[in-house]
């Protein structure tokens, strides 16, 4: 597969992408800072509202690194799939660049939250 030269020269391609770096990069740091905090190993890992009392599910400090994973795999894959739509279609590119932009987002808002409830 041939990168295509026109992918890495559009000004707005880079933008999303260097956003979606950034993204990561955030994720990474607050789920690895809010763990370094060391509060023992019962974290909060889901919240299920239809079961009362039991709502606050706890789990180990491996399933909220796969916050960090996810982050990581969102970036790879919308890259990827972004890089092979160009040739199609700029605009496609560009709407997948922004999906992960959001998949992203709502990675940081999730993982911090369920990291602040601890």
């Amino acid at each position: 597969m041939s990168v295509p030269k026109k992918y890495f020269h559009d000004h707005y391609i880079l933008l999303l992408l260097s956003i979606n770096t950034f993204l990561v990069f955030v994720a990474v740091v607050i789920v690895l800072w809010r763990l370094s905090a060391g509060h023992g190993t019962g974290y909060i890992v889901q919240y299920r509202a239809d079961l009362g009392i039991n709502a606050f599910k706890t789990g180990s400090v491996t399933e909220l690194l796969g916050f960090i994973g996810f982050a990581l795999m969102v970036f790879g894959i919308h890259t990827v799939l972004s890089l092979r739509t160009y040739r199609i279609h700029r605009q496609l590119s560009t709407a997948i660049l922004m999906l992960g932009i959001l998949l992203l987002v709502l990675t940081i808002i999730i993982s911090n939250a369920l990291l602040v409830l601890h």
